[in-house]
C-alpha cells in the first residue's frame, strides 16, 4: 500500500483521496482553504466567497460518468448526494416513455445539482474515512525531491514540515502552482497545451416559489440566437439557474450584468422564458465568467516523464470550458484510475500518462474543436449553417435512436463522428428530413435588433 499526498480538496482531490483510502492506501489531503462544504448548502453556495474556485457558484450538471464512478466506487456518497437533493434526469425522460433498453442506456443520466451538494457529500465521506487525514487550512508551499534522471518527488513541504509520500497527486486545479515548482527545481517543464475559447457566460440563480408550479412542462432546456446561447440548469432543492453564453467581443456583454437587462434578454429565448414565467424568486445577482480556456498539462514529454512520484489529476491535468460540464466527469474518472493503480503509478507513472493520453486527451481535443466552432458561430461572421447537422440536432428530440446517439456523445461515451455515423442514425435523419421537406436551420432566439432593443444606450 502506498503513502499518498493529495494537493487540493476540490471534487477531484476529495474523490481521489476517498477512493484511495477505500483501497487501504494511507492518504493525506492538503487543502489551503480553511473552510469546507457542510450541511447548510444554501449558506455555503450563496454566501461563501471562493476566489480560487471561480466556477463554484456557476451552474453544474454532472454527466453520466460522475454517477457511474460514484455508484461503482463510493455508493454511500451517491446515496448521500440524492438525499441532499440531487436529482437524476435520463435523456430519454424527454419522451416520457423510454424506448426498449439497450446496453449502456442505464448510464445516460445527468445529475441535476449544484456543485456544493457533491462537495458536501464527498467531504462528509472523507471525514468518515479512517485511511484519509485531511489537513484543512494547510497550504503546500513546495515539493521535495530525490536526485535522479528524472528526479523523483518524495513528498511535500507544508510550513516547516516535510511530509513524505510514495506518490504525490496534484489536484490543485487549473491554477496549480506545481508546474512552476517543477521548473524552479530544474526539471524539464510540463507540456502545456492551452486554447482560449473566446466565449463568456453569465448566470443568475432562482428558487421556485413554494406555492407555485414546479416546472414548465415539456420544454427544452436550451435555445439559441445566431450570436448567443441561452439555457436553464434545473438543480437541487427547487433552485435553478438561467445562463447566457456569448462572444467575449460582444459589445453588449457588460450590460447583461444588470439583473433587469439580463432577465429581459433571457425572456427572448423560449427555453429560459418558460422557467422565468414560473415567477421564481431571484437568489443572486448576475454572475459573470470569462477568460475561459481549454488547457492540457502533461508531466511527460518526448523523453518520458519529467519526474516520478508525482502525477496530476482533475483540472491540474485537463481543464475544459466549464459550459460543457466535463470537469467533474473527467476528474472522477482519473480518480478511479489512480485508486485502482496507485502502487504501479507510484513506482512508474508512465502507465498513467499513457492512460490519460488514450482515455482523456481525445475528449480535450474534441472540446477545443467544438469551442472554436462556437466562437466562430457566436462572432460577427458565423459560417453558413449545415442543414444536415442542424437536422441531426432537431431530430434527436423526435427520434429515440438519434437521442441515444446524442446522449452517448454528451455523456462522453462515444466520439461524435462514431456515434452519428452509424447506418441506423443516418437512416433516422434521412427519414426525418423526408418528413420535414421545408426544414432549414433556424434559431428560436431573438435576432440582433430584438436583442439590442433591450440594451441601454
Amino acid at each position: 500500500m502506498a503513502r499518498v499526498a493529495v494537493i487540493g480538496g476540490g471534487i477531484s482531490g476529495l474523490g481521489t483521496a476517498l477512493m484511495l483510502g477505500r483501497r487501504s492506501h494511507a492518504v493525506t489531503l492538503f487543502e489551503q482553504a480553511s473552510r469546507q462544504a457542510g450541511d447548510d448548502l444554501d449558506r455555503d453556495f450563496f454566501r461563501w466567497d471562493r476566489p480560487r474556485v471561480p466556477q463554484a457558484n456557476h451552474p453544474h450538471s454532472f454527466l453520466g460518468p460522475v454517477r457511474t464512478v460514484l455508484r461503482a466506487e463510493i455508493p454511500d456518497v451517491y446515496a448521500d448526494l440524492l438525499a441532499r437533493g440531487a436529482r437524476e434526469y435520463h435523456d430519454f425522460d424527454w419522451f416520457g416513455e423510454h424506448p426498449p433498453h439497450r446496453a449502456g442506456d442505464e448510464d445516460l443520466v445527468t445529475l441535476r445539482t449544484r456543485r456544493i451538494v457533491l462537495e458536501a457529500a464527498l467531504t462528509a465521506a472523507v471525514q468518515r474515512e479512517p485511511a484519509v487525514e485531511v489537513r484543512q487550512g494547510c497550504r503546500v508551499r513546495a515539493l521535495t525531491f530525490e536526485e535522479g534522471s528524472p528526479a523523483r518527488v518524495t513528498g511535500v513541504q507544508v510550513g516547516a514540515e516535510t511530509h513524505q509520500a510514495d506518490l504525490v497527486i496534484d489536484a490543485a486545479g487549473r491554477r496549480s502552482p506545481v508546474p512552476s515548482w517543477l521548473t524552479a527545481a530544474g526539471c524539464r517543464p510540463p507540456v502545456i497545451d492551452s486554447h482560449r475559447t473566446g466565449i463568456a457566460y453569465l448566470c443568475r440563480w432562482y428558487r421556485l416559489r413554494a406555492d407555485g408550479p414546479r416546472d414548465p412542462g415539456r420544454v427544452k432546456t436550451g435555445s439559441s440566437a445566431p450570436f448567443a446561447l441561452a439555457g436553464v440548469f434545473p438543480s437541487d432543492n427547487d433552485v435553478f439557474a438561467v445562463h447566457l453564453v456569448l462572444s467575449t467581443s460582444d459589445p453588449t456583454r457588460g450590460a447583461l450584468t444588470d439583473p433587469a437587462v439580463f432577465e429581459a434578454v433571457a425572456r427572448l429565448f423560449p427555453a429560459t422564458a418558460a422557467w422565468l414565467d414560473l415567477a421564481p424568486e431571484p437568489q443572486t445577482a448576475v454572475l459573470a465568467m470569462a477568460g475561459l480556456d481549454n488547457r492540457w498539462t502533461a508531466l511527460v514529454d518526448d523523453d518520458g516523464p519529467i519526474v516520478t512520484g508525482l502525477v496530476n489529476a482533475g483540472d491540474s491535468l485537463i481543464h475544459t470550458n466549464p459550459t460543457s460540464g466535463h470537469g467533474a466527469a473527467l476528474g472522477l474518472r482519473a480518480a478511479q484510475h489512480l485508486a485502482a493503480h496507485a502502487d504501479q503509478i507510484a513506482a512508474d507513472p508512465i502507465g498513467y500518462h499513457d492512460w490519460t493520453a488514450q482515455a482523456l486527451r481525445p475528449l480535450f481535443d474534441a472540446q477545443v474543436r467544438a469551442d472554436r466552432a462556437n466562437e466562430q458561430r457566436l462572432g460577427q461572421s458565423p459560417p453558413p449553417s449545415d442543414r444536415r447537422a442542424a437536422a441531426l440536432g432537431a431530430c434527436a428530440f423526435d427520434d429515440p435512436v438519434v437521442m441515444r446517439a446524442r446522449a452517448r456523445v454528451r455523456h462522453l461515451m462515444r466520439p461524435a463522428d462514431d456515434a452519428y455515423s452509424t447506418d441506423e442514425v443516418t437512416r433516422a435523419v434521412t427519414d426525418w428530413l423526408a418528413d420535414h421537406p421545408d426544414f432549414s436551420p433556424t434559431h428560436d432566439g431573438p435576432n440582433r435588433d430584438q436583442w439590442n432593443a433591450l440594451i441601454p444606450g
